[in-house]
């Protein structure tokens, strides 16, 4: 098991096509996030109005999921650089429950909009709602399964694991933690 990072100083932690990845998507989110603050301030009123019926309470939990997902990442990383192969599977873990606990609340969620007919066309800032809730939705996906991945690639090939494999994953999971540091606000408290 690698245990220090033998790259340069400069080479980012998980390597360089990760970060790329990160890069492109957090632009891709920005943009999107952008329009709809444009968009919202041409219409504030249809924009408020909509944003109260999104559920808060959920939304702050899944918040505080995202983000404990996210110390949990961390620290079985720490763990990984510290040659501790179980810690680091059971931290894994935990921050893939953590995400699928975020999964499942969106689905509810999701439910709960659908069941009150609040879909894609009752209005522009529902529009914006489903497809930004719901590609992040994607990206957490994705996000646990790299997690799971993780965990059995440290618990059963111990010696396969690379430090590098794990700072990629546990980056692509920040990543979903930051889009959703920015999707919070601005649907669920801007408007």
């Amino acid at each position: 098991m690698q245990t220090v990072n033998s790259k340069s100083f400069f080479y980012p932690p998980g390597g360089i096509l990760i970060w790329i990845v990160i890069y492109v998507e957090l632009i891709t989110f920005g943009m999107a996030i952008a329009g709809l603050v444009y968009y919202g301030s041409q219409e504030r009123a249809l924009y408020h109005a909509d944003s109260q019926l999104l559920n808060k309470n959920i939304a702050a939990v899944n918040t505080v999921l995202l983000l404990t997902g996210g110390f949990l990442a961390a620290k079985a990383l720490q763990f990984f650089k510290e040659n501790k192969p179980q810690k680091t599977a059971q931290f894994l873990l935990w921050a893939a429950f953590s995400g699928i606990g975020f999964l499942l609340l969106k689905i509810v969620e999701y439910s709960q909009k659908l069941e009150a007919g609040l879909t894609m066309e009752k209005s522009s800032f529902f529009m914006n709602y489903w497809l930004l809730t719901g590609f992040h939705w994607l990206h957490v996906l994705v996000g646990v399964v790299i997690l799971l991945f993780m965990r059995n690639t440290v618990r059963k090939k111990k010696s396969e694991a690379s430090l590098e494999d794990l700072e990629a994953g546990a980056a692509f999971w920040h990543m979903c933690d930051i889009i959703w540091l920015l999707l919070f606000p601005v649907l669920y408290l801007l408007f």
